[in-house]
C-alpha cells in the first residue's frame, strides 16, 4: 500500500486514530467494500457509489457503473477519490464511567474510514468487463447458502448486460486510513462503550463493539 510520505493529508487523522498498517487497511476495505468514487468534471464533483474488488498485490481498485452514468465519459484521467466508510455507531456519553466522576463527557461518533487517491482508467474490453462482473460476483455471492453464479443466467442475456457497463480502475497512489474507537478515553471508558454498543439491538453497533473488544487484545 501507497502511504503519504511527503504528501500533506486530506482528511484530519490523530495520530492516536491513524492506520498505518496495510493489512489494517485491507481489513478495513475487504468489510467495507461499496466505495464512493469522487472526481473533478467540467460541472464540478461528480460522485458514483461502486462496489470495488482490491487487489492489495497490485495496489488497484476495480469496479464498473452503467453505460448511461455520464460519469465515465466526463471524468477522464485525473487524480480520482474513492472513500470507504467501514463500522460506525453512535456513542452515547451514558456509556463512560468518567460521567459519575466529572461529568466532563460529550456525545461523539466511532468509525472506520479509507479515503484512497489514484489515477483513473476506464475500461471497455467485453473479458476485463466479465472478469470484474465475476469477480464482484463471487465475492458477494460467498455467504449465500447456493451461490448464484454469472453463469447460471442465458450467454446472450450477460452480453447485453456487459454492453451496457464501463468499468474502472484505480491505481493507488496515496491512502489515509482512520479508526476511531475511542483510543483518546481512558481503559474503563473503552470499556463502557464496547459494553454499551454490544447491549445494543442494532447489528452494526455490535459489531463495532466487536472490532474495538479485537483492537483491545
Amino acid at each position: 500500500m501507497r502511504r503519504l510520505s511527503g504528501i500533506v493529508a486530506t482528511m484530519y487523522v490523530p495520530e492516536h486514530f491513524a492506520v498505518a498498517e496495510d493489512a489494517e487497511i485491507a481489513e478495513i476495505l475487504r468489510h467495507a467494500p461499496l466505495g464512493c468514487l469522487v472526481t473533478h468534471v467540467s460541472r464540478g464533483l461528480f460522485a458514483t457509489h461502486i462496489p470495488f474488488v482490491y487487489d492489495p498485490g497490485k495496489c488497484v481498485l476495480a469496479g464498473h457503473l452503467s453505460r448511461a452514468n455520464p460519469h465515465w465519459a466526463e471524468a477522464g484521467g485525473e487524480e480520482a477519490l474513492v472513500i470507504f466508510q467501514g463500522a460506525s455507531a453512535y456513542v452515547s456519553p451514558n456509556w463512560y464511567p468518567s460521567k459519575a466522576v466529572h461529568g466532563r463527557v460529550v456525545p461523539t461518533w466511532n468509525y472506520e474510514a479509507v479515503h484512497a487517491y489514484g489515477s483513473l482508467l476506464w475500461r471497455e474490453e467485453p473479458d476485463w468487463l466479465l472478469a470484474n462482473v465475476t469477480a464482484l460476483t463471487e465475492r458477494f455471492e460467498g455467504l449465500q447458502p447456493k451461490p448464484w453464479a454469472v453463469t447460471d443466467a442465458p450467454a446472450d442475456h450477460v452480453e447485453r448486460l456487459i454492453a451496457g457497463i464501463v468499468g474502472v480502475e484505480i491505481q493507488i497512489s496515496r491512502v489515509e486510513a482512520k479508526r476511531k474507537l475511542s483510543q483518546n478515553r481512558s481503559e474503563h471508558d473503552r470499556e463502557g462503550v464496547i459494553a454499551g454498543l454490544a447491549a445494543s439491538p442494532s447489528h452494526l453497533d455490535q459489531t463495532l463493539a466487536e472490532l474495538m473488544r479485537r483492537q483491545q487484545t
